[in-house]
């Protein structure tokens, strides 16, 4: 936030209220005027849908409510909507997710920008209703944009900007704001709304180029033979190469129109620091509040936050990284049977290996089905990341698990 619009604030001239981040998700969705919003309910992620409800029946909004009767459907719909020329929006969590994943590629392959709110849970079996990020991983490669959020007010932020960057016509591709259900979904926070026609300005509705009309009729997603079908794939390739820069582009105008901007990652103290923690989400959120502890305590230690993550900002992310030898990573899923079980500490140690570097990555495992994960646990990731330098596990650490 910059010092203007805190001083606005420190004047009364704008007030924050507070919100859960399933309402400033909800909140968004109404000040950037979408069309339609399709929706089944799942605990933790129902109350974006019922706030958005409670706007339509109120006249804050002129939206469409679709109820259908699966998440299936729920996708299809925002889909069927979407290429109608209708901003659509949708929100779900865990199974919810996993019941989508069929319809995730037909968003991300016939090139519809659908924005989806994912509040997120643990996969069954056993059945949880808690935290951690196996849905979210199960669906890292059904060729959505996804963005990490740690508070409230990012969640507000990033969906505004991800209907900017999802319609646009250089990309064209469905957007994913995900964030921890419960710890961050039913979590009161201050936060600070826009004007709806200052949003619409940022995100203005465009035309989508490939409109279902029925005076000049097309085909979408008709079957494709070997002749043309990995050209197809190749396009999504390219479309999230300018999803990057169009992320970045959207991200530095947003903090120039509405005073606050986040980057494609952040890094707390990783210019001297000698071993960085990467993390994201509320995990990141406690880490930057409990850096300062240690760091008071001589332990030159840095912390990055992941902000995108698809497509993942390679060059921030090895630049943030370049001064430190020791990587520690902390995943709240598991990739059963890799080499590196935590699947974002996979990816960043491929990425190394792909370079041609040496950076050590730790791969921490922690929170699976939202176990405490404290302050005491935090400053634990600092003091091993530390211990690291001299001798890197060999196998993933899964943290706090009985074993």
């Amino acid at each position: 936030m910059t010092l203007a619009v805190k001083e606005e604030i420190r004047k009364g001239l704008r007030k924050p209220m507070p919100m859960s981040t399933n309402t400033a998700i909800a909140t968004a969705a109404r000040d950037l005027d979408v069309d339609v919003v399709s929706a089944y309910p799942i605990t933790p992620q129902t109350t974006v849908v019922e706030k958005i409800a409670e706007y339509i029946a109120d006249g804050q909004l002129d939206a469409e409510m679709i109820h259908v009767e699966s998440e299936h459907s729920a996708l299809s719909a925002a889909i069927g909507a979407a290429v109608t020329g209708a901003r659509s929006f949708t929100a779900t969590a865990s199974q919810g997710l996993a019941l989508m994943h069929e319809i995730l590629h037909i968003a991300s392959g016939g090139r519809v920008p659908v924005v989806m709110s994912v509040a997120t849970r643990a996969l069954s079996a056993p059945i949880s209703i808690w935290n951690d990020h196996s849905d979210v991983m199960n669906a890292r490669d059904s060729g959505w944009i996804i963005a990490f959020v740690s508070s409230a007010q990012e969640a507000y932020d990033t969906v505004i900007q991800a209907f900017r960057v999802a319609e646009d016509p250089d990309v064209l591709l469905p957007f994913m704001v995900v964030y921890d259900g419960y710890l961050m979904s039913h979590t009161m926070e201050p936060v600070i709304t826009e004007d709806r026609e200052k949003v619409l300005a940022y995100a203005p509705k465009r035309d989508y180029p490939h409109k279902l009309d029925p005076k000049n009729p097309l085909t979408i997603g008709t079957i494709t033979d070997p002749n043309w079908y990995y050209e197809f794939k190749y396009q999504q390739v390219e479309a999230m190469k300018i999803a990057l820069e169009k992320f970045r582009e959207a991200d530095r105008e947003f903090g120039k129109v509405f005073g606050r901007n986040y980057g494609v990652l952040e890094c707390v103290h990783c210019e001297d620091a000698d071993a960085i923690v990467v993390a994201n989400t509320s995990y990141a959120t406690t880490l930057k509040y409990i850096i300062r502890d240690v760091r008071e305590q001589g332990m030159k230690v840095g912390l990055l936050k992941m902000k995108l993550y698809r497509p993942f900002p390679v060059e921030e992310f090895l630049k943030a990284t370049s001064s430190v030898d020791t990587v520690l990573v902390v995943d709240r899923a598991i990739s059963y049977g890799a080499p590196v079980q935590g699947p974002l500490a996979s990816e960043i140690n491929a990425l190394y290996h792909s370079r041609g570097l040496d950076t050590k990555v730790v791969s921490v495992v922690a929170g699976i089905g939202q176990r405490a994960f404290k302050d005491d646990d935090a400053k634990y990731m600092f003091k091993l990341a530390l211990e690291s330098r001299k001798a890197v596990p060999e196998e993933t650490i899964f943290y706090g698990v009985r074993k």
